[in-house]
């Protein structure tokens, strides 16, 4: 995945992630695209930007996911998924930007 910023990778995760689980009806499978996506974007976090930000972006992913399903009963669940997964993205822009 060298080439493809970390801010891609997280959203794609997110949104990859929830397609998954829905279309397969496995939320296993789902979960297991997001922690790979997720790994990924963490790795690239710190190489770029350091511990602190990866861990720092790190938890907005895992919150992002959390945080979408209270999101979802309010808005739709693909609105929500696609909220969460821009703002991390946008997140991870910035911090990457400035590193």
């Amino acid at each position: 995945m060298t080439g493809v910023p970390a801010s891609l990778v997280a959203a794609g995760g997110l949104v990859g992630g929830y397609g998954v689980a829905r279309w397969t009806k496995k939320r296993p499978l789902g979960g297991l695209v997001l922690g790979a996506a997720g790994v990924m974007a963490g790795k690239q976090w710190h190489e770029k930007a350091g511990a602190g930000a990866a861990a720092a972006l790190g938890g907005l992913y895992v919150a992002a996911f959390a945080g979408s399903h209270p999101l979802a009963k309010k808005v739709g669940a693909w609105p929500s998924v696609l909220g969460v997964a821009g703002a991390v993205a946008l997140a991870s822009w910035a911090v990457e930007r400035r590193a």
